[in-house]
Parts: C-alpha cells; sequence; structure tokens
C-alpha cells in the first residue's frame, strides 16, 4: 500500500504505484529540517509503510539525524504527522545536549 499526504497533513492511502510515485516526484514530503553546527536533523514522509510487524498503524514518517554529531545515524519513525513534528522537534533537543555535552 503506498500513501501520500493531503494539503491538511492527512494520510490517505492510494492502491496506485504510479500515482504515488508522481505525487513523490512534485510534493514536498519534508516535515522538518534543522542544521545543529555540522548535523542535520531531517524528518520526513516515507510514503511507504515501515511497520513490518502487521500491527498496528502504518509507521510513515522518520527522523534521522546526519552530519557530525554523537547522535550520527540515529533514527526514529512516526505514525502521524503531530508525531513527527514532536519527534524532529526532540531530536533536535538531543543533538544539542549532545554536542553541548
Amino acid at each position: 500500500m503506498f500513501y501520500i499526504l493531503t494539503e491538511n497533513h492527512e494520510i490517505q492511502s492510494i492502491p496506485d504505484a504510479k500515482a504515488w510515485a508522481e505525487w513523490t516526484s512534485v510534493d514536498n514530503v519534508r516535515v522538518g529540517r534543522t542544521n545543529i553546527g555540522k548535523a542535520r536533523v531531517s524528518t520526513v514522509f516515507l510514503g511507504l509503510d515501515h511497520n513490518f510487524s502487521g500491527e498496528g498503524h502504518p509507521v510513515l514518517f522518520e527522523t534521522m539525524v546526519f552530519g557530525e554529531s554523537p547522535l550520527a545515524d540515529e533514527q526514529e519513525r512516526y505514525c502521524t504527522w503531530d508525531e513527527a513534528v514532536a519527534g524532529h522537534a526532540a531530536m533536535v533537543k538531543r543533538v544539542k545536549e549532545a554536542q553541548d555535552a
């Protein structure tokens, strides 16, 4: 199953891979991007379910840390836009605290 976001950040499933690929090529899937020194925290809408257990809600968002940071390659995933926004802010805080330590 493929997923897209509406203008209100609501998740919509679509069965057509071609339509999904077209949507991801033109629509912004970024939830947040924050540079902290030489590190970057990026949160995006994946559009594909990363819940591999088959139980619960689709996991469609991901935050990752890139660059020079003690938390480089850290990753968190979420089910909703609001969770992803909150998760991005939490990861930014963690990266700042790790760099200040």
